[in-house]
């Protein structure tokens, strides 16, 4: 995508076009296309302004600055809680693997919960603890 023209380009296209230059003298006199004078002026009578618009373009976070701050309130408050708990307390609208890349931009880690394994002599256990 193209970089959009610098303002004194910009004003000089109002300028001549309010002298009443056609479109075509003005692209040939400042070597741009003629297309660029038209979206120029155009965007000059409408807003009143030579300013170039900010481009909006792509995909809109999924929630903002404030949610952001929440979760990370949460994750100091509670290390080890887990993203699907996330997800589900803030009733995001995002998937696990999404919620995890927006976090470790922010260099954000996680306590990860240990889980030992059930003693497959557990049962055997209870049978020999003197109670039996």
């Amino acid at each position: 995508m193209a970089m959009p023209l610098p303002n004194k380009l910009r004003e000089a296209i109002v300028e001549h076009k309010m002298n009443g230059k056609k479109e075509e003298e003005i692209a040939k006199w400042l070597c741009i296309s003629k297309s660029s004078v038209t979206k120029t002026w155009a965007l000059f009578k409408r807003e009143n302004s030579v300013e170039p618009r900010p481009h909006n373009r792509g995909r809109k976070p999924a929630f903002g600055q404030e949610v952001m701050d929440k979760i990370i309130a949460k994750i100091k408050e509670q290390p080890d809680v887990t993203l699907e708990e996330l997800i589900e307390e803030f009733n995001l609208n995002i998937s696990i693997s999404a919620l995890c890349r927006k976090l470790q931009k922010l260099d954000l880690n996680f306590k990860k919960r240990h889980y030992s394994r059930k003693n497959s002599n557990e049962k055997m256990c209870k049978y020999f603890d003197g109670n039996g």
